[in-house]
């Protein structure tokens, strides 16, 4: 049973650090994935804010009457 388990399958291997998946770099890989994932998404949400960003309408004619202090025609 003892021969099952031994080491004899990664001596075919060129660089074993290929396959040496431990729990810190899976981890660590996992880390920065979320990181990163995290960070374009916030840069792409900032970039379509700006994109779609309000553009002020100075042009626009406002009637007196809507004003903050309305001004009505007296008759």
């Amino acid at each position: 049973m003892a021969d099952l388990h031994t080491t004899t399958e990664y001596s075919e291997l060129e660089n074993r650090a290929d396959l040496d998946l431990t729990k810190t770099s899976k981890s660590r890989f996992l880390f920065l994935l979320g990181f990163f994932s995290f960070f374009l998404f916030c840069w792409a949400c900032c970039g379509t804010l700006y994109t779609y960003s309000y553009k002020s309408n100075q042009d626009v004619k406002v009637p007196e009457s809507a004003t903050y202090d309305p001004k009505y025609r007296v008759d």
